[in-house]
């Protein structure tokens, strides 16, 4: 198990917003190295329970280490929400992003500053490397990646940079030569942001379906919250942040049907609670929190998503 160290970002206030049932179930989706969880715990009654999910086998090593009977961890996405009974969840909580063990071992590959293998995956046991998809992925198919999920605007000209070096040498070979790859191809640089940043964050999120699985997760979570339950959800790119955004919006609110005008309404599933940033203190003792927004939302009533 990686020895890298990990601080949970928006600990407190994450907890503080899922808690109100202190003998409820509890999911914690993201259980990264069990920050939230052991909080979670500490402040739960004896007959309580908390579910965590996380894909990667290092962060189950790590939930091994809780023994609590109350604590059950599982080596799945959070799209497993979707397998537990409605209404059956007092809370969830989704702790997005790529975890500081994650970022720090070079053996992961989801940093440009130490190089590695070019894996990035979550849950290591399955899936194409980021390797193995940028030696088979078209030059169209690599700036499509780039663009929307790294809201990169020189996506064209890397992936150009990237299928000129394939058929050159063969396969880029690590996350440092990546980062020169890329770094050669972005024209302008954004000030103290490495011109890698966005093209990694691209892949990362490519290679683990990120986006979707978000979107799944979230339908799946309001589906098994109990009426009264709460969503928490920290987002760290504005990506994911949007979606989040977008998704309590549409279910905080009764749409109107023009075709049938005077017909009740749909139900209101959701109420929005509240938006919360990292204080100053905490990006100053954490600067990797600096860009995190928490969004917490309340279940309404029992009438399914």
């Amino acid at each position: 198990m990686s020895t890298c160290t990990h601080t949970t970002v928006l600990l407190h206030e994450a907890v503080d917003a899922l808690l109100w049932d202190a003998h409820g179930c509890y999911v914690d989706a993201t259980f990264g190295r069990g920050g939230h969880t052991r909080a979670l715990l500490a402040r739960l009654a004896p007959d309580a329970r908390v579910l965590a999910f996380d894909k990667d086998p290092q962060a189950l090593e790590a939930a091994a280490s809780i023994a609590d009977a109350r604590f059950t961890a599982r080596h799945s996405s959070f799209t497993a929400l979707g397998e537990l009974p409605s209404a059956s969840v007092a809370g969830v909580l989704l702790d997005l992003g790529v975890s500081s063990p994650q970022i720090d071992n070079p053996a992961r590959g989801f940093s440009f500053r130490s190089d590695g293998p070019l894996d990035m995956r979550m849950d290591t046991t399955r899936g194409l490397t980021a390797g193995q998809w940028l030696a088979e992925a078209s030059e169209r198919e690599i700036a499509e990646v780039i663009r929307n999920y790294g809201e990169e605007r020189f996506a064209g000209a890397i992936a150009a940079a990237l299928v000129a070096r394939r058929r050159q040498t063969g396969v880029v070979e690590g996350t440092a030569e990546l980062a020169r790859i890329v770094a050669g191809a972005v024209k302008t640089r954004e000030p103290g942001q490495n011109p890698a940043t966005r093209t990694f964050q691209a892949i990362r999120i490519y290679i683990n379906a990120e986006l979707d699985e978000l979107g799944q997760a979230l339908k799946a979570g309001l589906r098994v919250l109990k009426p009264g339950g709460r969503l928490v959800v920290i987002s760290f790119h504005s990506l994911e942040d949007r979606i989040v955004k977008r998704f309590i919006a549409r279910h905080a609110t009764a749409p109107v049907d023009r075709r049938a005008p005077f017909a009740p309404p749909p139900p209101v599933l959701l109420r929005q609670l509240a938006r919360v940033r990292p204080s100053a203190e905490e990006v100053a003792a954490n600067a990797r929190a600096r860009s995190a927004i928490m969004r917490v939302a309340e279940r309404t009533q029992e009438a399914l998503a």
